[in-house]
């Protein structure tokens, strides 16, 4: 199944770019997404726990994608 992935602030620095699409497995998960992206970002930094939506809503690790799920990956944010 392919979901669409965007990616904010050093998630999308890290990638170089700000949106990617993945192919995952039926009943991949959102921890299988920050897996791939881990995969893909070769190494650079990603927030260690970063907040996830999916289609617009809070998601937690443990929740099962469907084909076509917006997931985005927002990064803890800091400043005053």
């Amino acid at each position: 199944m392919n979901v669409r992935v965007l990616l904010f602030a050093s998630a999308a620095d890290a990638a170089g770019r700000s949106e990617v699409n993945l192919d995952l497995p039926d009943g991949a998960r959102v921890s299988d997404v920050l897996a791939e992206l881990s995969r893909l970002v070769h190494g650079r930094a990603l927030a260690s726990r970063p907040m996830v939506a999916v289609n617009a809503r809070y998601a937690a690790p443990d929740t099962v994608l469907a084909a076509g799920d917006e997931v985005a990956v927002i990064p803890p944010v800091a400043g005053g």
